[in-house]
């Protein structure tokens, strides 16, 4: 089945936790403090394979996570890091949050982390200091990330074959390249987008078969929505008509009808650049389908052609390749950038709750993992570390006074500047 849009949970891995040990050897008095520092919580990795064209391997699949790091040991021995959590998708494929903000936009990117891995705790060994001989305290690890992230895979294609159910689209990239997608005499054939590489002398372009697309598409009747993305990328639109109308239809009409989907889809979309095709020339009466395309619009060139009877196919390849040329490369999607929490990971922020003032964020919760309030040293520490990280600055101007309560995780104490 083909799966072009997924949602999935992902967490990096958390860190480890320092060890707090002391070294403990016959005949070796004060060995000291020797606790190692945690390993790095593994990161989750986002990466290509040209090899995909589908997200079918996360229909059944919703969540993945790296690993964690190891906690730190005896003799100074550094945990192990985390081994990251790689998820591979197709090329084009477009990564966002749950507020539908860009992440990441797979297009020639290799690899890109989505999410880092918390970092390894401290051991004791780390906290010795000239003055402080046998800290009696480590940190924790930090804990990893977790969030809901949006797969949504949109072809990479140069031209993007566009027009009603069997107007000849899957005929025509059958002939102009090695791809087989599937043709029958009945709408809806091509049920997933079909990519080919077409080769024009030295150069070449790829081109998409996009399912076709039938009135009220836009809205969900019939496959098109489904697919419309698809084309959303492509640089050259290559529109494709019967001529012959084989299934008693009207050229002129099926050409505003798919415009009409197009815009109502998106307006950028139906103002990309076009090259308007009259197929199945080779069937009597296709000639009046097609001169009344080129009253329809004048000044623009149709190409008559016949995709099963290759007939006018070289000549249509070269016009295609020609305007490819006068034309921007793909442009992908820029990833958004928002105003970060101030409670993230560089900062901390003071919240008034009653009479007490709260010491919450990201920085303020490592800090707390690091600290035994059973442990003197380790409480000097901490209060060393709220004033040499503005904390004690930032309590005094959200208008602290001696004496007031401040609140830091469980933790309560009186303000003293």
């Amino acid at each position: 089945m083909f799966v072009d849009e997924v949602t999935i949970q992902i967490k990096s891995g958390n860190g480890g936790d320092g060890a707090l040990s002391f070294r403990r050897e016959k005949y070796v008095a004060y060995g000291g403090p020797d606790g190692g520092d945690g390993g790095n919580g593994g990161d989750v990795v986002l990466q290509t394979d040209e090899g995909l064209h589908t997200l079918a391997q996360y229909r059944y699949q919703q969540k993945f996570a790296a690993e964690a790091g190891e906690k730190g040991g005896a003799g100074r021995r550094h945990g192990k890091n985390g081994n990251p959590c790689v998820l591979t998708v197709p090329p084009g494929t477009v990564v966002r949050d749950e507020q539908g903000r860009v992440l990441a936009d797979m297009t020639d990117v290799q690899g890109t982390v989505l999410l880092s891995g918390g970092k390894g705790g401290r051991g004791n060994a780390a906290f010795t200091t000239a003055t402080r001989q046998a800290p009696n305290f480590a940190q924790q690890g930090d804990p990893g990330k977790a969030m809901t992230v949006c797969f949504e895979l949109r072809s990479i294609a140069d031209v993007g074959l566009v027009g009603f159910p069997n107007a000849g689209k899957s005929t025509l990239l059958s002939r102009v390249s090695a791809a087989r997608p599937r043709i029958a005499d009945y709408p809806f054939t091509t049920l997933t987008p079909n990519l080919g590489v077409v080769d024009v002398d030295d150069s070449g372009f790829i081109m998409a078969d996009i399912p076709g697309l039938v009135e009220g598409a836009s809205e969900g009747v019939g496959l098109g929505i489904q697919f419309l993305r698809h084309v959303d990328r492509t640089r050259l639109l290559v529109h494709i008509v019967d001529a012959a109308a084989v299934d008693g239809r009207d050229p002129v009409q099926d050409y505003h009808a798919i415009m009409a989907e197009l815009a109502a889809y998106s307006p950028e979309l139906a103002q990309k650049p076009m090259i308007v095709v009259a197929n199945k020339m080779d069937v009597y009466g296709a000639d009046v389908g097609m001169e009344l395309l080129r009253e329809e619009l004048p000044g623009v060139e149709v190409f008559p052609i016949s995709a099963i009877a290759g007939i006018g196919i070289r000549e249509l390849l070269y016009a295609i390749q020609k305007r490819l040329v006068e034309l921007p490369p793909i442009i992908g999607y820029e990833p958004e950038v928002w105003e970060q929490d101030t409670s993230s990971e560089l900062g901390f922020e003071v919240v008034r709750d009653n009479e007490a003032y709260v010491l919450t964020g990201f920085r303020v919760q490592r800090l707390l993992r690091g600290v035994n309030f059973d442990d003197e040293e380790s409480v000097r520490y901490f209060q060393r570390t709220l004033r040499t990280s503005g904390m004690i600055d930032a309590l005094r101007d959200a208008g602290a006074e001696d004496g007031d309560t401040i609140r830091v995780g469980d933790t309560e104490f009186d303000f003293t500047d």
